[in-house]
């Protein structure tokens, strides 16, 4: 039986504005957050971007920092998306019980596990999704009941392809039914495939991985994303991918002080 995805859903919900400049081909921009702030997540939520991803794999960010974060972020008309630790059942749940818009998995290797993650975040009949929250309708701008009805076709599942197996495995993953978009994870993977960091981005081995997922994103209907380091390259990436996140938080403070301090130094 098929249902409705965030590509075919007929939901219009005007808060959801990740899923909606997708839809619309937009090419929405993200970018990443460590720092548990509130009013950073302010701050970034300010800036045009369209989506946030909260990161709670390598950021500094616990529970009580994610739910917050969602909170002022969805406040203010951006779409928060969290990245998890991994695909524990338990995670997927409490990231999505904040009011998060997404979910982004990383090391995604297979298609089990990408099937996983998928029945972790949908409500049944789709998955094993349980209710229990009002927080997430929150940050939907729904009651529990509207938000249960429409979660299912509205959230965005995103899974990260950024080791060898999930290269060898990606046209697998990329037709699981519920897998939304396929994100790019370049560092991780470079330094799976060719066994080095930093790598350059330019070698033959990881050009053509690259090429591979997106192959693949495309001949399933998923959407296909990637992160990249500045603005010049987004742009650049635009007719290959439907979104990017554009470095984060920490970087763009830290870029920014070292440039300042390089020219008064000068």
């Amino acid at each position: 039986m098929s249902y409705p995805t965030p590509q075919t859903t007929t939901i219009q919900n005007p808060r959801l504005r990740l899923l909606n400049a997708l839809r619309n081909n937009e090419y929405p921009l993200m970018t990443f957050m460590a720092l548990p702030s509130v009013r950073m997540a302010q701050i970034v939520a300010l800036t045009g971007v369209d989506g946030i991803i909260i990161d709670c794999e390598h950021g500094h960010i616990g529970d009580d920092a994610m739910h917050n974060s969602v909170a002022a972020i969805s406040a203010l008309g951006v779409s928060p998306i969290i990245r998890i630790r991994g695909p524990a059942h338990d995670i997927i749940k409490r990231a999505l019980d904040t009011g998060a818009h997404g979910i982004m998995v990383p090391q995604i290797n297979n298609a089990e596990e990408a099937r996983a993650v998928v029945a972790s975040s949908k409500f049944p009949p789709q998955g094993v999704r349980g209710q229990g929250s009002a927080f997430p309708a929150i940050g939907h701008g729904l009651t529990t009941p509207e938000y249960m009805k429409s979660a299912n076709e509205t959230i965005v599942t995103m899974v990260q392809i950024e080791t060898k197996a999930g290269v060898e495995n990606v046209e697998e993953i990329c037709a699981v039914d519920g897998v939304d978009l396929v994100f790019i994870g370049p560092n991780d993977l470079a330094q799976s495939l060719l066994g080095y960091v930093p790598a350059r981005g330019d070698e033959p081995v990881f050009v053509d991985a690259v090429k591979k997922i997106v192959d693949a994103a495309r001949r399933h209907g998923k959407w296909a994303g990637r992160m990249v380091n500045n603005g010049s390259v987004a742009k650049s990436e635009r007719a290959t991918y439907d979104t990017v996140a554009i470095t984060g938080d920490t970087k763009a403070i830290q870029n920014w002080y070292i440039s300042e301090f390089e020219i008064a130094r000068s």
